[in-house]
């Protein structure tokens, strides 16, 4: 849709999710879609727990939840609101519309109500509670009742939704759903209108499967003759074979792929981009994204999970980063991957910070690509990498190699070794292969490595010689 669903009055977005253990990635997006639109245009985000099912509510879900949240940059004003902490508003708001005549209540036990909605079922109208239309008085006393709200029969419920359009429901497929148990619960769709009335929100962005939900809600702020906020339904996430996103997929939580060495920065920029475009942009950081996202941008298919395009978003970010935060970030991996990052190895990583970023897609992978500079004397070269020093006249190259390494002058960068090095390749009238191939042998026994300079001032003077003079020997 071309039209920018902007208010007049102050914008106020929401976050509202359900506390399973983790902040899930298509609720990271849903969340981050808020926080954008909001953050834009001045105005709030909000954080809201819906944590009314308290047999799975813990208190470690939504320290997850918020830990998530926190680690992608997206903060929210004020305190997050316990949605089972105002379950006494949700009981008043019930009580008006059932005062308004807007709701009524129903005294169907389970084994009737399930006998009732067979017998709709089976003649294909919408069911009804016989208690509808009955006169209160006739209710038994000693009995407990829920109450319904009395959804209008005719005629259809409209979103004007402002990523999906205009989504029409004939009020014949929406029945009168339950607004409070018997219990004194509140039920989603009651609590959710009176919690985003009272907290002020004006646009509902969220995922495309609660469109359903939309047009109860719908009904229930024109009961109230409540403001209906904007809706905005994100289609959900897909994997690659455009299924419904499961774990067969990978990664569900954003901690997982923290773990997996993504930067919040790279996967809040993927996210961004998964299901949303600004023209060719692919990297848009928070300022620019800030500027740029609106509703009118999000795409009506399914985005499909993407992890080579992650790596891709990723590696950029990380392409970014200073060496020092660079070491930083990749020193839980390499201690993971059992390198002892000693006085030695961490002066090793650190000079070659700057050559190894460029070679990781994420965190993760730095224990392999920095894999050469933390083996031991000798070197065990064997295989492919071990041919290049049996050839013949290797042993005098790398001894000629050696002699001219020996003036420390040579080792102020990267680029001054490699012109070291062309310039023997010259002297010696042979071709780079010839030193390049036995040195690279000699100083990562066939490691993956950056190029030669930078392979010997990551590993240092001393290294360098001593792997070196290993090979000769």
């Amino acid at each position: 849709m071309s039209q920018d669903f902007r208010s007049a009055a102050p914008v106020v977005t929401r976050f509202a999710p359900s506390p399973t253990g983790y902040l899930h990635i298509g609720g990271a997006r849903t969340a981050l879609f808020n926080w954008l639109y909001a953050r834009g245009r001045g105005g709030k985000f909000l954080l809201r727990i819906e944590d009314t099912d308290r047999a799975r509510h813990t208190e470690e879900a939504v320290a997850a939840i918020i830990d998530g949240l926190k680690w992608l940059g997206l903060d929210w004003d004020g305190d997050p609101v316990s949605q089972y902490s105002r379950r006494d508003r949700h009981a008043e708001i019930a009580e008006k519309l059932l005062q308004s005549g807007r709701a009524y209540r129903c005294y169907l036990t389970p084994d009737e109500l399930s006998g009732a909605r067979d017998r709709a079922k089976a003649k294909g109208v919408r069911f009804e509670s016989p208690w509808r239309e009955a006169d209160t008085d006739d209710a038994p006393a000693d009995k407990t009742y829920a109450i319904r709200f009395k959804a209008p029969r005719d005629g259809e419920t409209v979103i004007e939704d402002a990523i999906q359009g205009r989504v029409a429901f004939p009020n014949s497929a929406l029945d009168d759903l339950i607004i409070l148990r018997s219990d004194g619960g509140p039920t989603y769709n009651l609590a959710v209108v009176v919690d985003d009335y009272d907290m002020g929100v004006t646009h509902v962005i969220r995922g495309d499967d609660h469109l359903n939900n939309a047009a109860r809600q719908q009904q229930i702020y024109e009961a109230l003759d409540w403001s209906t906020p904007v809706f905005g339904h994100v289609p959900l996430i897909h994997g690659q074979d455009g299924a419904k996103l499961s774990k067969r997929h990978g990664a569900l939580g954003v901690e997982a792929y923290r773990d997996q060495g993504y930067l919040p920065e790279g996967l809040a920029n993927y996210l961004l981009r998964l299901g949303w475009a600004h023209g060719d942009e692919e990297i848009i950081p928070f300022t620019r994204a800030k500027e740029t996202f609106d509703l009118s941008g999000v795409n009506k298919a399914p985005a499909r999970l993407d992890i080579d395009k992650l790596n891709h978003v990723n590696s950029h970010y990380i392409a970014e980063l200073s060496d020092d935060n660079f070491v930083k970030g990749a020193t839980p991996f390499l201690s993971g991957a059992g390198v002892t990052l000693d006085t030695d190895n961490f002066e090793r990583l650190t000079r070659s910070a700057s050559f190894l970023k460029s070679r990781c897609a994420n965190l993760a992978e730095v224990a392999g690509v920095s894999e050469y500079l933390f083996l031991q004397r000798p070197l065990q070269i064997e295989g492919k990498a071990a041919k290049p020093l049996r050839k013949e006249g290797a042993v005098e190259i790398l001894a000629s190699l050696i002699e001219v390494l020996q003036e420390e002058a040579v080792w102020s960068s990267a680029e001054k070794l490699d012109e070291t090095l062309k310039a023997l390749v010259e002297t010696k009238n042979i071709g780079f292969g010839a030193l390049g191939q036995p040195a690279r042998a000699a100083l990562t026994a066939g490691r993956p490595s950056p190029g030669l300079g930078e392979v010997l001032y990551g590993l240092g003077r001393e290294e360098a010689l001593a792997r070196l003079a290993d090979q000769t020997a």
